[in-house]
């Protein structure tokens, strides 16, 4: 079953070595543990639901204590403080399952007409606040989409797939490589997050270099709104005015529920391998990832850490014999100190891998990368989806773990990189009450286009005495980390969305203009405000 108060399979928890225990605590300090709140404890505070009875979806909602507090809540930083402590605040007053867009179609109505709040749910995986409900007079329905989670057509002539919304990556992996296919959309989350979710938050994959973002793979499909059923056609390519596809991509349940979700899709691949190179320092690094996507150099996947990341990932990693053999090669090849670690993708048939391998080792080859083969790649794969249990082990430990992310032009990568850092880093040191705390921050870089790429920033700081001065804490590092960004060229959010936690931050990257052109957008299709209020768009 999964975790009411943390990522994933309560089944499952991700140890953190001996080694990587010592590097936290030499960086941060060392941590020690708040206690946590009982599921009991917590359904105890569950307020009677308000929704007035109706007798035409009744049977598709769940007002129980416990199904309302596990969908309370998402996965970012103040939900786990939320879950840990118990202080929820707010909970939805009941969670609706629907089967088909029949169903959906049936709880609009039911919330347009008793002036109830909807709130779309996925695979509970937002970090940004999209689906936490708010204080309000109106009752508030949560939606989980889990049960239309089918793939439930595949033109193979087309290589078109369709989806029910709800459908988990996991599935819809498995429902595809039956027939000898694959989506190749791979985000973090993937264990957990949904089909769906995908293309109302934005969302883009590790293998996006070959795949494409989510916005690349969304062909159409069905989008049930206040104002009746949006069906969105399967063409390729079109002149015919604004494509309505893009006002559903990043939607975020303002406009609509997703229900069906049509995506482009490809056969299976003969190969895929992951490489590491070790670079000398962070410009040689940075340039080769540069020059390798530029070239158009047909990897599926690249990442770059920086010197920080690739140290601490070293020591996380829990081998400590192959880690001390890679050390001395590296120390030979004089890229011991200042090391950063590339990793790189290679999907397709056996011709095209090695043409890209081949193309990959020649131009890091010219900036002093150090070519280790496949043996790091394959544990980076292993272990790709289940690094959001690191969390829970960290937490154990007192230790209080975030990230934030953004994308910028090649011309303001490290100038922005360093900003954040150096925001973080020095962040609570900034407040008297947390003058004496430091903060691990380390970075990489993970999605690559010709014009620039994305940062991925990931901090480690020491829990509080108290979930309040944790709390504090976050909301200072996130807050003046965000506004910095956003004035400095970058995005408020690359592959999260923008939730509840980003909105604040939106209207220095749209304009005026385009805010109003949003809110308009919202408002046509919801003019009482009901369907995810606040999310987006304040």
């Amino acid at each position: 079953m999964q975790r009411w108060n943390g990522w994933g399979d309560e089944q499952f928890n991700l140890e953190l070595p001996t080694q990587g225990q010592s590097f936290l605590s030499q960086r941060v300090g060392s941590g020690k543990p708040l206690t946590d709140a009982s599921l009991e404890s917590v359904c105890a505070k569950v307020p009677e639901s308000r929704l007035p009875a109706d007798a035409t979806v009744d049977k598709l909602i769940d007002t129980s204590p416990e199904v309302r507090v596990r969908h309370a809540r998402g996965q970012s930083l103040p939900d786990w403080l939320a879950m840990r402590s118990g202080d929820f605040g707010v909970f939805p007053d009941g969670v609706a399952c629907p089967e088909n867009s029949r169903d959906v179609q049936k709880l609009l109505q039911y919330a347009q007409a008793s002036n109830i709040e909807l709130i779309p749910y996925g695979g509970g995986t937002s970090v940004a606040g999209h689906i936490n409900p708010l204080a309000s007079d109106k009752p508030v329905l949560t939606v989980d989409m889990g049960g239309m989670n089918r793939l439930t057509d595949l033109d193979r002539e087309s290589q078109i797939a369709t989806f029910g919304a709800g459908t988990p990556g996991p599935l819809v992996e498995s429902q595809l490589r039956a027939h000898g296919y694959t989506l190749g959309h791979f985000p973090q989350s993937f264990e957990l997050s949904t089909i769906g979710g995908w293309v109302a938050s934005r969302s883009s994959g590790q293998q996006s270099l070959r795949y494409g973002r989510i916005e690349q793979l969304f062909a159409g499909g069905r989008v049930e709104t206040l104002k009746g059923t949006l069906d969105l056609p399967t063409i390729p390519a079109s002149s015919a005015g604004p494509d309505i596809r893009e006002m559903i991509l990043g939607s975020e349940g303002r406009i609509g529920l997703i229900t069906e979700v049509k995506v482009r899709v490809s056969r299976l691949p003969a190969q895929e391998s992951f490489h590491v190179v070790f670079f000398p320092d962070w410009d040689r690094a940075r340039t080769a990832c540069r020059k390798l996507v530029q070239n158009r150099t047909q990897l599926s996947m690249l990442r770059l850490s920086n010197t920080i990341e690739t140290e601490t990932q070293l020591a996380l990693a829990g081998h400590p014999h192959l880690i001390g053999m890679l050390e001395k090669v590296l120390s030979l090849r004089g890229s011991a100190e200042g090391k950063c670690m590339m990793t790189f993708g290679l999907t397709g048939t056996s011709r095209q891998c090695d043409s890209a391998k081949h193309e990959a080792k020649r131009i890091c080859a010219e900036y002093k990368g150090v070519y280790t083969g496949t043996r790091l790649g394959k544990k980076w794969a292993e272990k790709r989806f289940t690094m959001p249990y690191l969390r829970e082990a960290l937490w154990q430990m007192g230790y209080a773990v975030d990230t934030l992310e953004t994308a910028t032009d090649w011309d303001n990568v490290d100038n922005l990189l360093a900003l954040m850092e150096g925001s973080l880093r020095g962040g609570l040191q900034a407040r008297e009450e947390s003058k004496n705390e430091r903060t691990h921050v380390f970075t990489h870089l993970s999605h690559f286009y010709g014009q620039g790429c994305s940062i991925y920033t990931t901090y480690v700081f020491r829990v509080a005495d108290s979930y309040e001065e944790t709390l504090a804490r976050w909301k200072h590092l996130k807050n003046t980390t965000s506004e910095l960004i956003v004035r400095n060229r970058g995005t408020i959010s690359h592959q999260h969305g923008v939730g509840k936690d980003h909105a604040p931050f939106l209207p220095v990257e749209k304009g005026e203009l385009g805010m109003l052109a949003i809110r308009s957008l919202c408002q046509t299709f919801d003019p009482e405000g009901i369907l995810n209020p606040k999310t987006l768009v304040e």
